[in-house]
């Protein structure tokens, strides 16, 4: 009986120890495949402040005066740069008035690019922060040859049909892609891109965010939305089904701009973001990046107090120069 029972007490240790193995091996194979390797494509900030830079053109006021004096915490507009390392292909995500500074930073990451001055520019809408870097692309400057341009509906008639800009088009220094709301786009085997409407102030055109998506993970990108909930999608499942999200920190607080109507530049101000994401679990808040920055957005000062609250609070704030692997 002894002899019985310590023989299925063995076997039923077998049988653990083979489910125990066969679950050790399923992780390391799940870990294995969801890091990214070295030569991952990956996404680059270029840039993290509001269309108009920082310091912003006139500003005397005390956000901006270090600035002026100091070239080095001087910062470009949101942008962001998307590398393949292995092909050599790179693109932008927006075209800014920093365009060269942003185009020179990004071929900086590749060693075998091609004679194009890049592989494609992805145009979230029709303010002057996010387009107007095109005019690098023109007769006057690069004369490029039908570099893609990305475009939605609007967008892409807002180019073809206005000055300056229809001149790309016509000397065919740009070939402009169309993309529609929600409908992925292969860049290259191993990347794609998917647009998606957001409400925004839409003069000249619509307003998109991207998912960008590699081999192993994704990204969002969302640098103008008028507040979370004019949108009739929930931004907490786009975070929590993304690996990072580069969203809309355009201001800190009301009142900031002082003088002005806030309600005229509607954005979800970082406090807004931050009550509405604390729900989150702590590894979707660590996603949460927050990007272009106006220039009297105290969280321009990285000791700032404000600054100080954001990553306390597990959230994280873009900086120049950041990788995130695809």
């Amino acid at each position: 009986m002894r002899d019985l029972q310590h023989k299925q007490n063995s076997q039923k240790n077998i049988i653990f120890f083979k489910w125990l193995f066969f679950n050790i091996c399923l992780l390391f194979a799940a870990n294995t495949f969801a890091q990214p390797t070295d030569d991952a494509p990956f996404i680059v900030v270029l840039g993290i402040a509001q269309d108009a830079g920082f310091p912003q053109a006139d500003c005397q006021k005390a956000c901006c005066a270090e600035a002026w004096k100091n070239p080095a915490i001087r910062q470009k507009t949101a942008c962001l740069g998307i590398v393949d390392p292995v092909s050599g292909e790179r693109w932008m995500i927006d075209a800014t008035p920093n365009f060269k500074e942003q185009l020179w930073e990004l071929n900086t990451h590749v060693s075998n690019r091609d004679t194009q001055p890049l592989n494609g520019v992805l145009l979230t809408h029709a303010h002057v922060g996010h387009y107007t870097g095109l005019m690098h692309l023109g007769f006057e400057i690069i004369g490029a040859k039908s570099v893609p341009v990305y475009a939605m509906p609007r967008m892409k008639s807002f180019l073809e049909s206005s000055g300056p800009w229809h001149q790309l088009v016509r000397l065919q220094n740009i070939d402009i892609q169309p993309v529609n709301d929600g409908v992925e786009v292969q860049l290259n085997e191993r990347i794609r891109i998917t647009p998606f409407l957001v409400p925004h102030r839409d003069e000249y055109s619509e307003t998109v965010g991207y998912r960008i998506s590699g081999p192993n993970q994704s990204a969002i990108f969302i640098p103008d939305i008028d507040k979370w909930e004019k949108w009739d999608r929930q931004i907490e499942e786009l975070i929590t089904s993304s690996d990072r999200a580069y969203l809309d920190g355009s201001f800190y607080y009301n009142d900031e701009v002082q003088g002005r109507d806030m309600s005229e530049f509607p954005h979800p101000f970082i406090i807004e973001s931050m009550q509405r994401f604390a729900e989150l679990q702590q590894t979707d808040r660590q996603k949460v990046t927050f990007i272009h920055f106006n220039h009297s957005n105290p969280v321009m000062q990285p000791q700032s107090e404000q600054a100080q609250a954001v990553r306390k609070k597990g959230f994280r704030l873009a900086k120049e120069g950041e990788i995130f692997k695809l």
